[in-house]
């Protein structure tokens, strides 16, 4: 069987023990862009980069026009614990 094939396999097995009560779940608490952006201190015009988007595709989150995805929330999470770090990171040397 193909690695596909396997993988189709084993997260449909997770599914249907998580739809039992069985197995662990990971559950990951909603994140606000503006509490975030609030916590932090920064304008919109400052998050905006931190995020790698335009300050009209950030605003449009604030107003809850577009929906935040996986991979940004994570990054809102980190913005939310260690700012400092992600503007570190986006620094050109």
């Amino acid at each position: 069987m193909s690695t596909f094939g396997e993988d189709l396999i084993q997260s449909l097995n997770e599914a249907l023990a998580h739809a039992k009560g069985e197995g662990p779940a990971v559950v990951h608490t909603p994140v606000t862009p503006r509490e975030v952006r609030e916590q932090a201190k920064l304008t919109q015009a400052q998050m905006a980069p931190l995020m790698g988007m335009s300050l009209s595709g950030y605003r449009k989150w604030e107003q809850g026009v577009r929906r935040v995805s996986g991979p940004a929330a994570t990054l809102l999470r980190v913005i939310q614990k260690e700012p400092e770090a992600v503007r570190r990171a986006l620094q050109t040397p």
